[in-house]
């Protein structure tokens, strides 16, 4: 593990050196340290807090203002880690305009090191902009959660040949817009290796098999924060929702009970003092 800050440059050498990529994402400083301290490489502050974090149906209804809260948070947590912000939708969408002045208050108001934009060929010109603006932008094809209404929900990508053959297109006109990387969701995973070895920058997959440079997941899946809903592509590295439910009762159990707080918890004055307040009464 490097001591210091992820780059862009040193995502590549790790590619090139063929060392996988850790990225996951972060809504707040605390998870954010935590990441940060084992070595995770990029902390994703994806509109996906809209459900995991907001109680959202979906991200979209996912603001820029709230993307910048977090942002701001989780980048204070970061040392090591390259902080990228999510576009939220209709950020980018409407115009060039917006899209580079979204995309530079992820930088000069959240300090976070780079944006994810979803889309191709249609968002390519917005995309194209931004880089020129001097931020870096992460791509990211396949299912795109900010397209759900069109693609028609949550499901597979790139199965049939034209769907394949738009993917791959759109890779490459990502790599040639100047895109640092590009995150794979939910595509076949011999689709996701044709574009890795295709590309000369970072595949990061979600749902896209073990032949990305990298992996991405939204922690509170992986740490098995809803265990109501468990995506196929997501392997649960803990079960906190049973630890945590656990703890809670304990607590209230023991509040009730009057076993919390102890002597050990609490502080005491000098027994003279009170005495004299007593009779000062």
């Amino acid at each position: 593990m490097q001591d210091n800050k992820v780059t862009t440059t040193y995502l590549k050498q790790k590619k090139t050196a063929g060392k996988k990529i850790s990225m996951l994402t972060a809504y707040d400083w605390g998870m954010a340290r935590m990441m940060d301290e084992v070595g995770i490489d990029i902390l994703l502050v994806g509109d996906s807090l809209g459900m995991v974090v907001l109680g959202y149906e979906n991200t979209l209804p996912v603001t820029m203002e709230e993307m910048i809260h977090h942002t701001r948070a989780v980048a204070r947590g970061a040392k090591r880690a390259m902080v990228v912000g999510d576009m939220p939708f209709m950020s980018y969408q409407g115009s060039i305009e917006d899209a580079v002045r979204n995309a530079g208050r992820f930088i000069k108001d959240a300090n976070a090191s780079g944006v994810k934009v979803e889309g191709g060929k249609d968002v390519l010109d917005r995309i194209s902009a931004i880089i020129k603006a001097g931020i870096p932008v992460m791509g990211h094809i396949g299912l795109t959660p900010q397209s759900i209404h069109i693609i028609g929900g949550y499901k597979v990508q790139g199965k049939t040949e034209n769907s394949a053959r738009k993917i791959l297109e759109e890779a490459l006109l990502l790599e040639r817009a100047g895109v640092f990387s590009i995150v794979l969701e939910c595509v076949p995973w011999n689709l996701a290796k044709l574009l890795t070895e295709r590309l000369s920058i970072p595949t990061i997959g979600i749902g896209a098999g073990k032949y990305c440079d990298g992996q991405v997941l939204v922690v509170h899946d992986m740490l098995g924060f809803y265990p109501d809903f468990v995506p196929r592509h997501t392997r649960q590295f803990a079960q906190l929702n049973s630890i945590i439910k656990a703890a809670l009762r304990e607590y209230i159990k023991d509040v009730e009970e009057g076993r919390f707080p102890d002597e050990s918890h609490s502080s005491e004055m000098d027994e003279n003092i009170i005495k004299k307040l007593l009779q000062s009464e």
